[in-house]
């Protein structure tokens, strides 16, 4: 492989990775020969996610923890610095929606539920936040480091249905521009801030939203391929390349970038 591209023995911290997206974030850097430590919100995750990491490569370990809880992250990054003497990667992809802090069609924004609307605030912004808090100060002693964010489509354009989450993620493309700029002025150029906005893929959260039970797209699915210049969905597996790029030395002068993974919907106004 080109060492430029290559995440080889770099230990890299990822969050979520039970999830869809962070277990196969998690998958690939495995197979890349990273050192994945995964960080899963139950305890009974942790076992088989490690020990598919392990079939894949690296030298995987994993811990059950809530990214909102600061006091145990910092415990855990604690234990893989003693273990590894580094931390070379985070990647943030705890996070989701709550349904609560939508408004369907048929409802009115006075319907959304406020305490919903805090939660997928926290989930998302908070849930990415509070690890880079613990993770930059490790960053900012050891002289280098590199985070990968997850944003959203819906930080760029205000879609329809998701209040809170667009509003979550455009906070956290907001946070990770700022840090990226925090970092590299008073810390130097070789911490890195940078984050995925993904374009529209079929998965649990979405499914009912995209699909109907038969199997034929929504009206809501058709309205986002009319938007998508690639006119399919993404595949989950095409997020890795990118990711890879970011948290590699092949990104060495990218900092504060927001990239889509998107099929063109991003760039295209539809005309």
């Amino acid at each position: 492989m080109n060492e430029l591209y290559s995440v080889e023995g770099k230990v890299a911290v990822i969050t979520g990775a039970a999830g869809v997206l962070g277990g196969s974030l998690a998958r690939h850097f495995a197979s890349q020969g990273a050192n994945v430590i995964a960080l899963v919100h139950r305890p009974e995750q942790v076992e088989p996610v490690v020990e598919e990491l392990k079939a894949l490569g690296g030298k995987p370990s994993g811990y059950a923890c809530n990214v909102m809880d600061t006091a145990a992250v910092s415990n855990i990054a604690a234990k893989v610095v003693d273990e590894w003497g580094k931390v070379d990667i985070l990647i943030n992809v705890a996070g989701g929606n709550v349904p609560g802090a939508t408004v369907m069609p048929d409802q009115n924004f006075w319907d959304m539920k406020l305490e919903d609307w805090t939660k997928v605030l926290d989930l998302n912004l908070n849930g990415t936040v509070y690890p880079c808090h613990v993770f930059t100060e490790i960053f900012a002693r050891q002289g280098y480091g590199c985070i990968l964010n997850i944003s959203s489509m819906a930080a760029f354009d205000a879609l329809s249905r998701v209040a809170g989450y667009g509003a979550a993620k455009e906070g956290v493309s907001n946070f990770t521009r700022w840090l990226a700029q925090e970092m590299a002025i008073k810390y130097g150029e070789k911490i890195r801030v940078n984050a995925l906005a993904p374009g529209f893929f079929i998965g649990k959260q979405n499914r009912a939203a995209l699909l109907k039970e038969d199997g034929s797209y929504t009206d809501r699915s058709i309205k986002v391929l009319a938007k998508t210049p690639m006119k399919r969905f993404g595949d989950i597996t095409e997020l890795n390349g990118a990711a890879q790029f970011l948290c590699s030395d092949a990104a060495s002068f990218v900092t504060g970038v927001i990239l889509p993974v998107d099929g063109g919907f991003s760039s295209f106004s539809g005309v």
